[in-house]
């Protein structure tokens, strides 16, 4: 399972400028993300950029959980000083794994039935990790609205 998930992973790695551009099309112009449409496309890019080149890192790690933490906390707070809300930020995080997978799938890297296999089980970890992302950006938000009161 890992060879291949560190063959999707490192394709979305040395892809991430095409993903990114292709995710940042679809939230400056989506209906439930309309604060980035006026978001400047480099800066609006560079958010998945980097999500595309942590995503291994935080796949291969011992505790994913805490290897998250430091990476979308900041990703919170940089969301939050923006003034993007927090339902679009949570979105625009489900569209970066979204449209990795659709990009993979588009390049046809699932070309045999155990890679359609494998492809599940790599969703299914990838899921779990977007879960986690999901949780601390809201819990940093939450801590963040707090702080302003």
């Amino acid at each position: 399972m890992k060879v291949f998930a560190d063959r999707l992973l490192e394709y979305t790695q040395s892809h991430a400028e095409q993903i990114a551009q292709q995710w940042c099309k679809a939230v400056r112009t989506g209906a439930r993300t309309p604060s980035y449409h006026d978001l400047p496309e480099e800066k609006c890019r560079r958010q998945a950029v980097q999500f595309y080149h942590f995503i291994k890192e935080m796949y291969h790690s011992d505790d994913s959980y805490v290897k998250a933490g430091p990476f979308f906390t900041a990703f919170a707070q940089d969301r939050h000083d923006e003034g993007l809300p927090l339902c679009e930020a949570l979105y625009a995080l489900v569209m970066m794994r979204r449209h990795m997978w659709l990009y993979a799938e588009f390049q046809n890297i699932f070309m045999t039935t155990m890679d359609m296999y494998h492809a599940v089980d790599s969703i299914n970890r990838t899921v779990l990790l977007s879960d986690y992302a999901l949780y601390i950006v809201a819990k940093e938000y939450a801590l963040l609205d707090e702080t302003k009161r």
